[in-house]
């Protein structure tokens, strides 16, 4: 039997929620298989010295797991440059890794089904990750499915896909404006995915997620997705880099079975794409209204 990959878990400055990303992958059947290798983030500021600390002690006390190390960095990197740098150093030395932030709830067959994925499609160069957490859509999707590009939260991939990862963002922009792709980029104009990109570029988000899908679309590369989510994000409260107070339009009742995995052919899901379209045009209004809440509030402050 393979060893499951390692899991590479970035964290800052958020220990409760820390604590319940590790509370629940420890919780998973091949945990105690599992080598976890955690990235602790310098604080930014003074502010966040304390916190960070509290995150480090914690670390100490985790068990569990086949092996545990740690990456305390002295510095602050920012989340992009930590992610970055963590998947690249972790791939250096592993052909597959599964990678988690600190505020990603785990249902107990997550590691199950990310092992198995990389196990079934390890050598098919037109898939590029697998992927724990899928959006609440209101239709009926199968069990697991592929869609082009890449996602974020709970996903895992080989050297091979890394390898495709472009830094800049600007060449990723200027490729998808040459090729004429923006609107199918953003899901037929549903999500902004486009504008996430160029305000990565401006220095307006520390985003390396936005450049991974753009990297993983721009070379009509797949994702494995499974039909309910494996994964709920709890980091919508302020508390993130680059999170805003959730309304729950992200929240999900996580699949507490296991993911049985067959291959199944590398070519996107037509039906899938068109519910994620629909889902993210009904949150628009939503997301509006949350920016112009926070603009309202900021002027508040500021007047």
């Amino acid at each position: 039997m393979n060893m499951p990959a390692p899991v590479a878990l970035f964290a800052y400055n958020r220990p409760w929620h820390l604590e319940q990303t590790v509370t629940a992958l420890s919780q998973n059947l091949l945990a105690h298989e599992t080598d976890l290798i955690i990235f602790s983030d310098g604080a930014r500021n003074e502010k966040d010295q304390a916190s960070v600390k509290e995150v480090r002690r914690y670390i100490r006390s985790i068990q569990g797991f086949r092996t545990i190390t740690f990456r305390e960095s002295p510095v602050n990197k920012g989340l992009a440059r930590s992610v970055i740098d963590g998947v690249t150093e972790v791939l250096n030395d592993h052909d597959s890794v599964v990678v988690l932030e600190d505020d990603m709830v785990t249902s107990r067959y997550f590691l199950s089904y990310m092992n198995e994925g990389l196990l079934l499609y390890a050598n098919d160069e037109s898939v590029i990750s697998i992927h724990g957490y899928m959006y609440p859509v209101r239709e009926k999707l199968p069990e697991y499915f592929f869609l082009k590009g890449a996602h974020c939260w709970g996903w895992a991939t080989w050297r091979r896909g890394w390898k495709l990862f472009e830094r800049d963002g600007a060449v990723l922009l200027k490729t998808l404006q040459a090729r004429a792709l923006e609107r199918e980029f953003d899901y037929e104009d549903a999500y902004p995915f486009t504008d996430m990109l160029r305000r990565q570029i401006q220095g307006l988000n520390d985003s390396w997620a936005i450049r991974w899908h753009a990297s993983a679309f721009l070379k009509d590369k797949l994702t494995l997705y499974p039909g309910i989510s494996l994964l709920k994000n709890i980091g919508f409260d302020d508390s993130g880099t680059n999170s805003v107070s959730s309304d729950k339009v992200y929240d999900v009742a996580m699949d507490e079975r296991p993911v049985i995995l067959r291959k199944i052919s590398a070519v996107e899901n037509a039906n899938a794409r068109k519910a994620l379209s629909r889902f993210f045009k009904s949150i628009k209004p939503t997301l509006v209204k949350r920016v112009l809440n926070k603009l309202h509030s900021w002027l508040s402050k500021n007047s």
